[in-house]
C-alpha cells in the first residue's frame, strides 16, 4: 500500500511539474509573439511614413525653385532608412540603436524639408502638400504610440522571463531579454526658445 501512495505522490508531482513547465513556457511564447507583433506594428508605421514621404517629395518637386539639396537629403535619408532592418526575433540593443539612428536621420531630413517649405507660399497653399503634411503629423503620432506599445510588450516579456522560477525555464529554452526604444541623445537637451 505504501508503494502505491509513493507512486501516486510521484505521479502527482511529475504532473504538477509538467503543468508548471507547460504553462510557463506557453506564457513566454505568447509574450514573445506579442513583442514580435508590436515590432511589426512599429515597422508598419515607419513604412507608412516612408510611403508618405515619396508622395511629399513628388509634390514638392513640382515647385522648380525648391532647394534641390533638401530634396536630395530627404531621398537619401529615406533610402538609408529602408536599408536598416531589424529581425524581431533578435532585437539586440545594437541593432535597435542602428534602426533608431536611421529613422532619426529620416525625421531630421523630413523636418528640414517642411521647414524650408515655409518659404514657398504656393507650396504651403497646395492642397496635396497640406494633406500630406497632416498625414505625416498623424503618422508621427502613430509611430510614437507603436513604439510605446512595443516597449510595453518588451517590458511584459522581460519581466516574465526574469521571475523565478520561470527564469530557469527561459534560460533552458534560450529566451533572451528584448531591447527597448530609447529617446534620441538629442532629446536630452532642451531646445532654446527665443522671442
Amino acid at each position: 500500500m505504501k508503494k502505491w501512495i509513493t507512486v501516486g505522490i510521484l505521479v502527482l508531482l511529475a504532473f504538477s511539474l509538467y503543468l508548471f513547465i507547460k504553462n510557463a513556457y506557453n506564457k513566454i511564447v505568447t509574450l514573445d509573439e506579442g513583442v514580435k507583433k508590436a515590432w511589426s506594428d512599429v515597422e508598419t508605421q515607419y513604412q507608412r511614413r516612408l510611403d508618405l514621404i515619396d508622395n511629399l517629395v513628388n509634390t514638392v518637386k513640382g515647385y522648380a525653385n525648391f532647394e534641390q539639396t533638401t530634396l536630395t537629403n530627404v531621398v537619401e535619408a529615406r533610402a538609408k532608412a529602408t536599408q536598416v532592418t531589424v529581425d524581431p526575433t533578435n532585437l539586440t540593443p545594437e541593432k535597435l540603436q542602428e534602426f533608431q539612428a536611421a529613422q532619426s536621420q529620416m525625421s531630421s531630413a523630413l523636418g528640414r524639408l517642411l521647414a524650408v517649405a515655409e518659404n514657398y507660399p504656393d507650396l504651403k497653399a497646395n492642397q496635396n502638400f497640406l494633406e500630406l503634411q497632416a498625414q505625416l503629423e498623424g503618422t508621427e503620432n502613430r509611430i510614437a504610440k507603436a513604439r510605446t506599445d512595443f516597449n510595453t510588450a518588451s517590458q511584459n516579456y522581460n519581466t516574465n522571463i526574469r521571475h523565478f522560477p520561470v527564469n530557469l525555464l527561459a534560460s533552458v529554452f534560450g529566451f533572451q531579454s528584448k531591447s527597448y526604444f530609447k529617446a534620441d541623445d538629442a532629446a536630452a537637451t532642451a531646445p532654446k526658445v527665443q522671442f
